[in-house]
């Protein structure tokens, strides 16, 4: 597959990069509803910055395997970094990112915490010629319809967190529940519960009744007071951010938790969750069920090099966010260290296709049709006793690659060609 036309690809050296250093950029809200988020995710960027060029204790890079970064910057460079505020909006992010490229000469742009905030930069980059690394975005279009060749995405979207929260539900509940569904009303909201119900009706579940709820919707009583008369056992709830948390403190008040019905523990799941909305959630989280992309509490290598890493340096354990653009960032520096240059045509080509391991999720693909990192979910339960703020969720299971992966064509789009400055 040609990556990109000729004139646009001309590969360097190591010794033929200019002498000054790699500059990025972090694109994230520092003000707004995600400001929280954004702060975890510039204190993760800043981490990889430092483990790239050596200093700190190098946290994952102690276990990515393969990996060709040797703690001396990117291709002997020292990276630096410039950092702008999204405000969680797109025209913001954009002219943010703009700024970056033009005034600071960045060869990256990560970072964001919506995803019409990584579309819109993610096109930017694409006309400029540079790579985006793609922070907390989870909605299919990133790397469905609106995907480029010149954006890659770790993070896991809408259909592969739906799917599997689907198998999870299949195997923990067995093949005779009652699912009730509350759909936040809007495209995330429809291909969540779609995913959903066709992995649990393969198996014998029932769809009792699914209900659109508005976006603007903040007290849910009126869409919770039915479900407790429909005879469900599972209430799926396809909301995200402030909808989710509303939506389960209102099924608190009505009683919805810890019930038994049909002679089972009554259930509640979604899709996603977030360290965020944990928080938002707090105890009321005991009965829910759903997925993460990451969760500080993972025993493998890496995720331990990275939490001790961020403990040691922040005072708290890192947030799936901040996992993200730590990741993102040293899957980018490691690829311009294998293409021996930071043209984008050339990292383009580093990443495409590239099976790395020890960062957190076991054996992960950057699958070269869509540029989404295929990788295992972890299942998680809300704690029913937490100790403190950061200990919500517990990781119960892992669905596998073969639960989660699916066609690219299915989200449609097309990557065209790649760009370089």
């Amino acid at each position: 597959m040609a990556l990109c036309a000729p004139h646009f690809f001309a590969r360097t050296t190591a010794a033929q990069q200019p002498p000054g250093p790699v500059v990025l950029g972090l694109n994230v809200a520092q003000s707004g509803p995600y400001a929280d988020e954004g702060a975890d995710e510039l204190r993760a960027f800043e981490l990889a910055v430092q483990h790239i060029n050596g200093e700190g204790d190098g946290g994952m890079l102690n276990t990515m395997r393969p990996l060709a970064l040797t703690g001396a910057g990117i291709l002997g460079r020292r990276v630096e970094f410039v950092t702008g505020d999204t405000q969680t909006r797109s025209d913001a992010a954009r002219a943010s990112a703009l700024t970056m490229i033009e005034k600071d000469g960045v060869s990256m742009i990560s970072g964001g915490s919506s995803s019409g905030v990584a579309v819109a930069v993610q096109a930017l980059c694409q006309e400029a010629g540079i790579i985006f690394m793609a922070g907390l975005t989870h909605s299919n279009d990133t790397t469905g319809k609106d995907r480029t060749r010149n954006g890659f995405r770790h993070f896991f979207n809408s259909n592969m967190s739906a799917a599997a929260l689907g198998w999870g539900l299949r195997f923990m509940y067995g093949n005779e529940r009652r699912a009730y569904y509350l759909t936040a009303d809007y495209n995330w909201g429809y291909n969540s519960t779609a995913t959903i119900q066709a992995e649990t009706e393969a198996l014998g579940w029932t769809t009792v009744q699914e209900v659109l709820t508005p976006l603007t919707q903040t007290d849910f009583t009126p869409y919770i007071a039915p479900v407790a008369a429909s005879g469900a056992d599972v209430l799926v709830l396809s909301h995200y951010g402030g909808n989710l948390v509303n939506s389960i403190t209102s099924a608190a008040r009505a009683g919805m938790l810890g019930r038994q019905v049909n002679g089972r523990d009554f259930v509640i799941a979604c899709p996603l969750v977030t360290d965020l909305m944990l928080r938002g959630i707090g105890s009321d989280a005991a009965d829910l069920v759903s997925t993460m992309n990451w969760h500080w509490s993972l025993q493998d290598a890496g995720s331990q090099a990275f939490v001790r890493s961020f403990g040691t340096r922040y005072g708290f354990p890192p947030s799936s966010a901040a996992h993200t653009c730590y990741v993102q960032t040293l899957l980018y520096a490691d690829a311009c260290q294998r293409a021996g240059s930071t043209d984008a045509c050339a990292v383009v080509e580093a990443l495409e296709d590239f099976e790395f391991d020890g960062l957190g999720n076991g054996s992960s693909l950057y699958r070269a049709e869509d540029h989404q990192c295929i990788k295992s979910v972890p299942l998680v339960k809300g704690r029913p006793n937490p100790e403190n703020a950061f200990d919500l969720a517990q990781v119960i299971d892992f669905a596998p690659l073969s639960a989660v992966a699916y066609d690219p064509s299915l989200l449609g789009g097309s990557l065209g060609d790649c760009n370089s400055r």
